[in-house]
Protein backbone atom coordinates (compact mmCIF):
# COMPACT_ATOMS: atom_id res chain seq x y z
CA UNK A 1 0.00 0.00 0.00
CA UNK A 2 1.52 3.58 -0.78
CA UNK A 3 1.13 6.83 1.31
CA UNK A 4 0.29 9.94 -0.24
CA UNK A 5 1.63 13.11 1.33
CA UNK A 6 -0.16 16.34 0.35
CA UNK A 7 2.84 18.77 -0.49
CA UNK A 8 1.85 22.72 0.06
CA UNK A 9 0.06 23.49 -3.09
CA UNK A 10 -2.16 20.14 -2.60
CA UNK A 11 -2.81 21.53 0.88
CA UNK A 12 -4.14 24.70 -0.36
CA UNK A 13 -6.40 22.89 -2.81
CA UNK A 14 -7.95 20.55 -0.12
CA UNK A 15 -8.76 23.10 2.04
CA UNK A 16 -9.94 25.70 -1.13
CA UNK A 17 -7.96 29.07 -0.19
CA UNK A 18 -5.05 30.08 -2.35
CA UNK A 19 -1.04 29.11 -2.22
CA UNK A 20 -0.48 32.46 -0.79
CA UNK A 21 -3.19 32.54 1.29
CA UNK A 22 -1.83 28.94 3.04
CA UNK A 23 1.64 30.22 3.33
CA UNK A 24 0.15 32.81 5.94
CA UNK A 25 -0.90 30.37 8.37
CA UNK A 26 1.05 28.48 10.27
CA UNK A 27 0.50 24.70 9.44
CA UNK A 28 1.70 21.34 11.32
CA UNK A 29 4.73 19.83 11.62
CA UNK A 30 4.99 17.40 8.53
CA UNK A 31 4.38 13.85 8.57
CA UNK A 32 7.24 13.32 6.13
CA UNK A 33 10.38 15.58 4.61
CA UNK A 34 12.13 14.55 1.64
CA UNK A 35 15.38 16.99 1.65
CA UNK A 36 13.31 20.64 1.92
CA UNK A 37 9.70 19.61 0.78
CA UNK A 38 7.07 18.60 3.11
CA UNK A 39 4.16 16.27 3.34
CA UNK A 40 1.10 16.26 5.22
CA UNK A 41 -1.23 13.16 5.39
CA UNK A 42 -5.02 14.68 4.47
CA UNK A 43 -6.21 13.27 8.20
CA UNK A 44 -3.36 15.30 9.51
CA UNK A 45 -4.56 18.76 6.99
CA UNK A 46 -8.14 17.75 8.28
CA UNK A 47 -7.30 17.68 11.82
CA UNK A 48 -5.21 20.84 11.73
CA UNK A 49 -7.95 22.89 10.28
CA UNK A 50 -10.64 21.55 12.77
CA UNK A 51 -8.56 22.68 15.79
CA UNK A 52 -7.31 25.97 14.50
CA UNK A 53 -8.87 29.09 16.25
CA UNK A 54 -11.65 30.64 14.03
CA UNK A 55 -11.32 34.46 12.30
CA UNK A 56 -10.27 37.16 14.35
CA UNK A 57 -9.66 34.89 17.60
CA UNK A 58 -7.64 36.52 20.10
CA UNK A 59 -7.28 40.21 18.78
CA UNK A 60 -8.40 43.09 17.73
CA UNK A 61 -10.86 46.00 18.58
CA UNK A 62 -13.81 45.13 19.95
CA UNK A 63 -17.11 45.96 17.99
CA UNK A 64 -19.29 49.05 19.06
CA UNK A 65 -22.21 47.52 20.19
CA UNK A 66 -25.18 50.02 18.98
CA UNK A 67 -27.77 51.11 22.14
CA UNK A 68 -30.97 50.23 21.80
CA UNK A 69 -32.10 53.37 23.56
CA UNK A 70 -30.72 55.80 20.90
Amino acid sequence: MTTEYLGVKQVAEHLGITQGALLSLRLPAPDATIGRTRGWLPETIDEWNANRPGRGVGGGRPRKHRNDDD
